[in-house]
């Protein structure tokens, strides 16, 4: 029955596995910690429970981050591990960055997917994202303060915009565990993939590509 399930893909084996208990851990010491609270751009969602074992107790609701400073192009569901650490890393590496390379910080994000319920690289079946526990970010261009636009796919390979998104990517690999960018497959050729999935045994294995 089990392997039948599993041949089902999204709906039925999903909804026999539990969500593990590390999830809703790492939700309350985020919560309790401070670390985020609700403001300009941030507030909080109501739950999402399923389907399956999709969902997060605590989500937020974000169309800005940095005190509404750096706007996203769309609403994005996260929940408060994975702003915590996007904040860090934007007042850490991607200001910075902007900074010392264009003279003036980032002011948007184009957000290409946040809060999915579904399997890794969009599969209906195998492993689920961390998407689909609002765990993961996915960035396919910065906006500058003058109105201009980095793109992922198109600045990669470029001398001057390559070398603000290799350090950009570089720095999120410090913050995030997983970190995919357009060498990891051709599923990210176009993005930034910036997820908290825990990685071996120990949980101490970071994924940076």
């Amino acid at each position: 029955m089990l392997a039948l399930a599993t041949l089902g893909g999204c709906g039925s084996f999903w909804e026999w596995e539990e969500r593990e208990a590390w999830r809703a851990s790492e939700e309350r010491t985020c919560l309790t910690s401070g670390a985020v609270v609700e403001s300009v751009g941030l507030r909080r969602a109501r739950r999402i429970d399923g389907p399956g074992i999709c969902g997060l107790d605590h989500p937020f609701a974000v169309s800005a981050l940095q005190g509404g400073m750096v706007e996203f192009s769309q609403e994005a569901t996260m929940g408060c591990p994975a702003i915590r650490e996007a904040e860090s890393w934007l007042s850490e590496t991607v200001q910075p960055a902007s900074l010392a390379l264009y003279g003036q910080p980032v002011t948007g994000l184009t957000i290409a997917a946040s809060y999915s319920c579904r399997g890794r690289n969009g599969a209906s079946r195998g492993p689920l994202s961390e998407h689909a526990f609002a765990n993961a970010l996915d960035i396919s261009a910065f906006r500058l303060a003058d109105g201009r636009t980095i793109k992922v796919e198109d600045g990669w390979s470029d001398l001057h915009d390559g070398a603000f998104l290799r350090s950009v990517h570089e720095g999120a690999c410090g913050r995030f565990s997983t970190v995919l960018g357009p060498e990891a497959d051709r599923h990210h050729k176009d993005h930034l993939h910036l997820d908290l999935a825990r990685h071996g045994r120990k949980a101490d294995i970071r994924v940076c590509q």
